[in-house]
């Protein structure tokens, strides 16, 4: 009997049964290919454009920084004797002279400054000492603001209300005033520290000007991480992984470090990216007005600075450092801006 004249009965048509074929197994395929976590945020990341240029900017400004001053004839704190207030790519008299009995002389194609310092071999330094400042500022946030928070947010009741209380004292302290003091008061026992104690000598090799400005982004600027990162332990810790690795007889150190702090790496990244620019500003404003990186060592801000007094004469001096600091802080931020978008969970289209 055919079933399929007869709607209403109620015997199984066998032919229903019968295994699919290719064509129409394909047809049936609607969803994309299953992909890991990291996997699809960098294969939305790279559709990024902006994204992508900005990361092509910031790997141009790192050659530009750590490798091409290796090969610039011109080193930063070298003066060379009649050559001041050069225009850019002009020559000195004695270089015109150098170059008249056929002697090959490398441009400036910045110019000099009143001591006859190259500016673009400053430019070079002075843009890596911003970005070392901005790279080992954040690490240094991320890494005690994620334990901080971590803390807190797994143990949450006593311990999480006192360690926030402590953020949120922090929080209220103008942090431009603290910098400031914490700046001149660090100074003179850094010096202290590395002319008198053995084993110190490489605060002069560094520069007691960047030890006090790390200093201060530990002490002061992990706050922002510290809540961003308990926000997500309060919510990961209650994950059933969670509870199974407690079962299992797991101590709270391999549950914070391999279960809640691994899965909340993507808004960690995202954070830590952002706090790039930041530091990096704050970094070129103390040396603007004289407290960050001393002399001979440059910076972008401490360039601009230098260059304020002849603004009308040479503003290429100034409008230099104004623009590498501003093509950093903008690169980074859209950076920022597109890892966010990329790992963001809640923003995956």
């Amino acid at each position: 009997m055919n079933n399929k004249h007869k709607p209403f009965s109620m015997h199984l048509d066998v032919s229903d049964f019968l295994p699919a074929d290719k064509e129409e197994k394909q047809s049936l395929v609607i969803m994309r290919e299953s992909v890991g976590f990291w996997r699809d945020g960098a294969r939305r990341f790279k559709k990024n454009k902006i994204a992508m240029t900005s990361l092509v900017i910031i790997i141009l400004i790192f050659i530009f920084s750590f490798i091409l001053p290796s090969f610039y004839p011109y080193a930063y704190e070298q003066q060379i004797r009649g050559s001041e207030n050069l225009a850019p790519m002009e020559y000195s008299q004695a270089e015109l002279e150098r170059m008249a009995s056929g002697e090959s002389v490398f441009p400036h194609f910045l110019g000099t400054d009143s001591l006859g310092r190259d500016i673009t071999a400053r430019l070079m330094m002075g843009s890596r000492i911003s970005l070392l400042v901005g790279l080992v500022a954040s690490i240094l946030v991320l890494i005690i603001g994620s334990l901080y928070g971590s803390i807190a947010g797994y143990f949450g009741g006593k311990v999480d209300m006192i360690m926030m209380r402590v953020v949120d004292i922090i929080y209220t302290v103008p942090d431009i005033l603290i910098i400031i003091l914490l700046m001149v008061t660090l100074k003179y026992p850094l010096q202290d520290l590395a002319n008198n104690v053995p084993g110190f000598a490489w605060i002069n090799t560094i520069g007691i000007g960047l030890i006090s400005i790390f200093i201060v982004f530990s002490l002061l600027y992990w706050v922002g991480m510290a809540r961003i990162v308990r926000g997500q332990i309060l919510t990961l810790k209650e994950q059933e992984y969670v509870t199974a690795a407690r079962a299992l007889g797991a101590s709270h150190r391999r549950i914070i470090g391999k279960h809640l702090l691994t899965n909340c790496m993507g808004p960690l990244i995202v954070t830590t990216t952002l706090q790039i620019p930041s530091a990096i500003f704050t970094e070129s404003f103390l040396s603007f007005i004289g407290i960050g990186v001393q002399a001979p060592m440059p910076s972008l801000g401490s360039m601009a600075a230098n260059a304020i007094g002849g603004i009308y004469s040479y503003p290429h001096r100034l409008f230099a450092p104004a623009i590498m600091i501003s093509l950093i802080i903008l690169s980074f931020n859209l950076l920022g801006d597109g890892l966010r978008d990329a790992f963001d969970p809640k923003l995956k289209n």
